[in-house]
């Protein structure tokens, strides 16, 4: 089985189609999405309508929960601009999304961890910044899962942590955003330092599951002009660098 993992679009349509490109060219049995499609100052109708037609296998992140639930005036930014651009039937969609899902006995797919579409997976967060998680507290945020493979995204950070157990957890980073600032549980950035689009193919063989991390070029640099247009500079210059303007502590 050849699967392509995709995570966190976030509306930027360019790079979801640079990636759809390149997965159909390598050529795989299935493809998956993580979450956080559309949210973002960039295409979120278009990519939603994208997505609908090609009928992936897709659970919601946080920032579909959220545009869903909140109110406009406790929305962030990214959310907002989302909401307002998405007729009822794109928002119908949305609402169809599971959380969480098990695609079949050796695979399943969350957004943050199990459990939770906020908590990281393969990183912590400290006085520091972001830095890798150690291989104890990933187990236990695995859980009882007992999929062979858990799929994660929403640190747009590739990465792959290979349990003691034999449990493999992959992150196949951001399709359409490589940096980010937030400030949960404390203030911090997270960065891949470039543009490239992400997204990885995982294979079981008689060995067990491998992993390849693929990063592909676009033109991030009309995806860059169009936050700028939208007034969001600091999109623009994470679209651009794969790097947050130190000034910006916004999560996406």
């Amino acid at each position: 089985m050849r699967i392509a993992v995709l995570s966190d679009i976030h509306g930027n349509l360019a790079a979801l189609d640079a990636v759809l490109a390149d997965l159909a060219r390598r050529g795989c049995d299935l493809a998956v999405n993580l979450g956080d499609l559309l949210s973002g100052p960039l295409f979120p109708a278009e990519t939603a309508e994208r997505l609908m037609a090609l009928d992936l296998p897709t659970i919601r992140g946080n920032h579909e929960r959220q545009l869903l639930e909140q109110p406009p005036e406790r929305m962030g930014a990214s959310d907002a601009y989302a909401r307002a651009c998405l007729d009822e039937v794109q928002l119908d969609w949305l609402r169809a999304l599971p959380a969480e899902l098990r695609l079949n006995e050796a695979v399943h797919l969350c957004h943050g961890t199990p459990g939770s579409d906020l908590d990281y997976f393969l990183e912590d967060v400290d006085a520091g910044g972001c830095r890798p998680a150690a291989a104890e507290r990933v187990h236990a945020r695995a859980g009882a899962v007992d999929a062979e493979l858990i799929l994660c995204g929403h640190t747009h950070t590739p990465r792959a942590v290979r349990l003691d157990d034999g449990r493999l957890v992959v992150n196949p980073g951001s399709v359409g955003l490589q940096a980010y600032a937030w400030d949960r549980p404390r203030p911090h950035a997270v960065e891949t330092g470039t543009p490239h689009a992400r997204y990885a193919i995982v294979e079981r063989g008689a060995r067990g599951w491998s992993v390849e991390s693929i990063a592909l070029a676009y033109d991030w640099e009309a995806a860059a002009r169009a936050a700028d247009a939208r007034g969001r500079p600091e999109w623009a210059h994470a679209l651009r660098h794969g790097r947050m303007p130190a000034s910006s502590q916004e999560h996406p």
